[in-house]
């Protein structure tokens, strides 16, 4: 079925997926998560209500209660499994895709992700079987249940003194309005923090710069020592430094290194992604924190923390995974770390930007997307042309090749039609020529 991905179930709702289909992801899911209660948030998109209805009909005919948290950010269903001990949980919601979109996110017990390695390709076995959904002699209940107070009381915690911060805030018409007023108040100069599920003002993906242009902007005017946008669901955030400068996330990673040990005193490991530059790895290992490179995706990256045990962990897409928060991915924790090194540095004079500057030691291309006809054509070609004469490589989750002066990483998407590639080097001149002999040898096969 297209709508199960590597990570979720995700698609375009009345078309890769429906209430039909729904009904039956709520009807058989306590099989495969066995329970006597599914929690269950949902976000605004417009088709988001009548999955609700859907997936809590299919839950209570299989004879299991709802817990309804409702409106909700996806670290909020993430908080309210792992708080209420539950064993199992539904995010409805698209995350970043637009507002056609919209998908399900399932956790388990201790708020454990499942995904395609984990549960999510049963469920689907399950889901386009032929075996019919009979309703149980006693069937469940939809319960309501109001888990914010104890949310904000948890995220506080982590709440630096920001009143010396002049800061700028995206809520991307979604889901972290619920939050960040009762976290940030009225000082800050906020976009988009209306609920719009039609995401008028610009698509939910601030990974895609153009829709952080209305933030660097607001930034520039307001003379923000910072800026954070959040994605459609808040399990992502994108910072606008105070220059006005779109972050690579994966430099994050390396900021929130920064918070651990300096402010909490904390070392340890830290995971991110393969396709994370040099600058975050190497910054972070010289203050302390040994590093794992693994794969993308919440999935992947939920499951390796916790054999690591990691402090933290950041991946190139704006998600960053606490300890402190069960080894989840939060926006809204992400931003509040972030802010607490923007607060410090303005005491001291300096700005997020003049670290950043520090931190950025390589020139990188981002990630960026080639639409293919033959992807596995263009990775083999990739491989043959530079791995032998590498120094070293990874070969997990597409492959990452390394230079001592450059690498790059080519991976397929796992929830979209494209070849990924993000290529590193010394310098910028070097990063230009590598990057027109890799593009060549990809294009060939379009």
């Amino acid at each position: 079925m297209g709508a199960f991905k590597a990570y979720d179930i995700r698609g375009i709702y009345n078309k890769d997926f429906n209430k039909d289909t729904v009904y039956r992801i709520g009807y058989f899911l306590p099989r495969l998560l066995p329970c006597d209660h599914v929690i269950v948030g949902r976000d605004i998109r417009k088709s988001s209500d009548e999955i609700f209805e859907y997936l809590c009909k299919g839950i209570n005919d299989a004879g299991v209660d709802v817990w309804n948290i409702g409106l909700a950010t996806t670290p909020l269903v993430y908080f309210a499994t792992a708080f209420l001990k539950a064993d199992a949980s539904v995010q409805i919601t698209a995350s970043h895709n637009p507002k056609e979109y919209n998908g399900l996110k399932i956790s388990r017990t201790g708020a454990l992700p499942v995904g395609e390695n984990s549960g999510l390709r049963d469920l689907e076995a399950m889901v386009s079987g032929s075996e019919k959904a009979v309703p149980s002699a006693k069937p469940g209940k939809v319960i309501e249940k109001d888990i914010y107070g104890d949310y904000v009381a948890f995220q506080k915690q982590f709440l630096p003194d920001i009143s010396g911060l002049n800061l700028s805030v995206d809520c991307s018409s979604g889901m972290s309005r619920l939050f960040v007023k009762q976290l940030f108040g009225d000082r800050p100069h906020y976009l988009n923090d209306e609920f719009d599920g039609n995401f008028t003002a610009h698509e939910p993906n601030p990974l895609d710069e153009k829709n952080c242009e209305q933030l660097k902007a607001a930034v520039i005017a307001n003379k923000s020592d910072v800026g954070v946008i959040y994605d459609g669901d808040a399990d992502r955030m994108v910072i606008v430094d105070d220059k006005g400068r779109f972050v690579q996330p994966d430099y994050i990673t390396a900021v929130i290194g920064r918070y651990y040990k300096e402010v909490r005193g904390i070392t340890g490991n830290a995971l991110v992604d393969i396709r994370t530059s040099r600058s975050t790895t190497e910054y972070l290992e010289n203050n302390g924190f040994p590093v794992t490179i693994w794969k993308v995706g919440h999935a992947y990256a939920k499951m390796k923390i916790r054999e690591i045990d990691g402090v933290f962990g950041g991946e190139l897409a704006g998600h960053y995974y606490f300890r402190d928060f069960f080894n989840c991915d939060s926006g809204i924790l992400a931003s509040l770390l972030v802010l607490t090194v923007a607060a410090n540095l303005k005491k001291e004079g300096k700005t997020l930007s003049g670290l950043l500057d520090e931190i950025v030691r390589y020139a990188n291309s981002g990630e960026v997307n080639f639409k293919l006809n033959n992807k596995d054509g263009a990775m083999e070609a990739l491989r043959a042309a530079y791995a032998d004469k590498a120094d070293k490589g990874l070969d997990f989750d597409g492959y990452r090749v390394e230079y001592p002066d450059w690498w790059f990483n080519v991976r397929k998407s796992n929830t979209e039609p494209y070849l990924r590639l993000v290529v590193e080097a010394k310098t910028k001149s070097q990063l230009d020529a590598h990057f027109a002999e890799l593009k060549k040898i990809i294009e060939q096969f379009d």
